[in-house]
């Protein structure tokens, strides 16, 4: 093969991994949104009824479908404007190595204990909490219009902030890799129809920022003292402290290191 046919076969392949790319972030994006789904729905039906209009020569509705087709994409923008926004939004906020990822094991285990006691200490005394731990989707919108911190985290830290009085108790903490980075954050809330009237706007806030970026929210209810994690959208509710653990514990660990694990296992296996 000469290199120009080389050339040729990498461009083939790298637009082929391209739309494969683009195929899906949009899949993912749309599991996530209702209204997203909804669209796609409504799309998939427009093609099939098109599929069978010309199969079976039904001109006027043929021709209709095709005013629709024509003009559908520019109403498509203006209707959904805001959910493109979003996406768009959810692109820009990745990153590619998140400072989680960059924790080591110990690290990520002490960061995880501390934020269990300072839990335990929380949900017994009945003081309203929501912490955020970013990913690979950077919350640094939410950092600028918040408090500063930029300190290690521990227990004592966390139950300060949260205690009843303190100025930046009704706020949100941000923590990026083992740090918390600041406090009396301000998070969107969710609109989501499914919640329940009884979760107030703490739990509405920790599931909204999980609908905008793939962070992991934990709150500590003030009026009943239930720990929550809200991610990817859903809310995990009423979760009991060995449940928040684990759960922190494995979302938290970057996949490289798993599959890592899971070789050196392997390998030990074999010796």
């Amino acid at each position: 093969m000469t290199l120009d046919g080389i050339v040729i076969l990498l461009k083939k392949l790298l637009d082929v991994l391209l739309v494969w790319m683009a195929l899906y972030f949009i899949l993912k994006n749309l599991r996530q949104n209702m209204k997203m789904v909804l669209l796609f729905k409504g799309i998939l039906i427009i093609v099939v009824l098109k599929i069978f209009s010309d199969l079976l020569d039904l001109t006027t509705i043929s021709y209709l479908l095709d005013y629709v087709i024509t003009w559908g994409p520019l109403a498509l923008i203006v209707i959904f404007q805001p959910e493109i926004r979003n996406v768009l939004e959810h692109l820009g906020r990745s990153q590619l190595l998140g400072k989680h990822k960059m924790l080591t094991v110990d690290e990520r285990e002490k960061m995880v204990y501390e934020m269990v006691n300072a839990l335990d200490y929380m949900s017994k005394a009945r003081i309203g909490s929501l912490t955020v731990f970013e990913r690979d989707n950077g919350l640094t919108e939410y950092i600028e219009k918040s408090k500063k911190i930029y300190a290690d985290i521990s227990s004592d830290l966390l139950i300060s902030i949260f205690f009843p009085n303190n100025p930046l108790h009704d706020g949100g903490v941000i923590v990026q890799g083992n740090k918390v980075t600041s406090a009396g954050a301000v998070f969107p809330t969710s609109d989501n129809l499914k919640i329940s009237k009884r979760l107030g706007t703490r739990h509405r806030a920790a599931l909204g920022i999980s609908e905008a970026s793939d962070c992991i929210s934990v709150i500590s209810s003030e009026e009943t003292g239930r720990l929550s994690v809200a991610m990817g959208g859903k809310l995990h509710y009423n979760l009991s402290l060995d449940e928040v653990k684990l759960l922190l514990l494995e979302e938290l660990r970057p996949k490289k290191s798993i599959l890592l694990e899971e070789e050196e296992m392997k390998d030990e296996e074999e010796k």
